[in-house]
């Protein structure tokens, strides 16, 4: 089993979007979604490692995407497609359950919960590295959705700022099998310091007695 050291006071777990309209059966992304995260048992993999990051003393940070309002992008020049495809359809509107966190894993114990980020990438015009830095971490565990686009951007900036950056292959989805493949499999490698299952991440922490 691979082991990374993740020092007490260092190091935090960063959920990315858990958004009814993700994780939930009724989702607006759900039937997208529910391939891979069936596959991989997601539900269950963000139970235990959020579990394990608290039993083990290291914060957990929520990294939500814009919640979507009227006239959100009135004026833009330049919208992704992305964006543009999440104001069509309302993706996380603010006030509706689909923008409401999934239960279980909103924010609790103390949770941080850093500014809605607009693009893909969490840090972007967020508070989330001055969030991160007075806290004194340096060591960032990934976990959410979707893990080509929220997730990857984010890790990938959070590399480029200099942090420890794990990935958790079974802690995230995608829109296909093969979207996942890349995430892990051809684009973490370039800058992603360790890519693990949530069992390794787990036994790595401490948290859990052996089976």
């Amino acid at each position: 089993m691979a082991h990374t050291d993740y020092p007490g006071g260092s190091t935090a777990l960063l959920c990315v979007d858990p958004y009814n309209d993700f994780l939930a059966e009724d989702g607006k992304m759900w039937p997208a979604l529910s391939e891979v995260s069936r596959a991989v048992d997601l539900h269950a993999n963000l139970a235990r490692l959020r579990a394990a990051a608290r039993a083990a003393g290291h914060p957990i940070f929520i990294l939500p995407h814009h919640r979507h309002r009227a006239g959100d992008f009135e004026g833009w020049a330049h919208l992704t497609p992305f964006q543009a495809a999440a104001h069509e359809h309302q993706m996380f509107a603010e006030g509706s359950r689909g923008g409401d966190f999934y239960e279980g894993f909103g924010p609790d114990h103390g949770d941080i919960v850093v500014k809605e980020h607009w693009g893909a990438s969490s840090f972007a015009n967020t508070d989330l590295d001055v969030q991160l830095r007075q806290r004194g971490i340096t060591h960032v565990i990934f976990i959410g959705a979707i893990a080509n686009t929220c997730t990857e951007a984010s890790a990938r900036y959070a590399a480029e700022l200099g942090y420890h950056v794990t990935l958790v292959r079974d802690a995230t989805a995608a829109f296909s099998p093969d979207a996942l493949h890349a995430a892990h499999e051809i684009n973490g490698p370039t800058y992603a310091h360790a890519i693990l299952t949530t069992a390794e991440v787990v036994g790595s922490l401490g948290t859990e007695r052996a089976a």
